[in-house]
């Protein structure tokens, strides 16, 4: 499957190199032009146990790719992730201001069918907000392309990340089309060896799982 992850933190890393490591091509893309040129250089910008060797493979394997690029990187996928940061404010609020200018980003270069995965820790009611942003450049662009919300929070422990990501307990997704279940079953399959660990519900009900 041809994924783009937008945010190379914490989350963003982790999340594009396991899904790269287990065959799929996976695009990391940042707008810290530093941050994709050490990671194409085999610099981890973070210590967590696995992720270098991951990271490393997956590129030697043509499966993860660095870019700073929106419009190519956009283009070049099926499946969108956003994964960048929602810093608190001085009143305790989600700073989403990361996240809004993704999706006018997204909804700029979105070129054909996609299926928009939020991954950010965002408060109720955000990917819906991430719907609307979309689909409100779409609109302006004069287009009628085609693309599906989808809620997918991380439960991701520091230093055991790569294993909380590879081996998880479950994995929540929160979509409104049942078409995307189909996506996201194939998608996570490899990670559901054992048992189906996959568990379906509402978008504001998946983001309020995280919570």
């Amino acid at each position: 499957m041809k994924i783009l992850v937008i945010g190379t933190g914490y989350v963003g890393l982790v999340t594009g190199a396991c899904l790269a490591y287990t065959g799929n091509k996976v695009i990391c893309l940042d707008v810290d032009n530093k941050k994709i040129n050490d990671l194409n250089n085999g610099k981890i910008p973070i210590f967590e146990p696995g992720l270098s060797k991951i990271v490393t493979e997956s590129i030697a394997n043509n499966c993860l790719f660095f870019s700073t690029n929106y419009s190519e990187s956009i283009k070049e996928s099926d499946i969108i992730f956003i994964a960048v940061g929602t810093p608190m404010k001085d009143n305790g609020d989600s700073d989403l201001k990361y996240i809004n200018n993704v999706s006018k980003s997204i909804g700029m270069y979105i070129d054909s069918y996609k299926l928009v995965i939020v991954k950010s820790t965002v408060p109720v009611g955000t990917s819906l907000k991430v719907q609307k942003i979309i689909q409100d450049e779409i609109f302006k662009r004069g287009s009628k392309i085609k693309f599906d919300i989808a809620n997918n929070p991380e439960f991701l422990k520091e230093g055991k990340a790569v294993s909380d990501f590879m081996s998880p307990d479950r994995i929540i997704i929160g979509l409104d089309n049942s078409k995307s279940k189909l996506i996201f079953q194939k998608l996570y399959n490899p990670f559901s060896f054992n048992h189906d660990k996959l568990i379906f519900m509402d978008i504001l009900s998946s983001e309020l799982t995280k919570y």
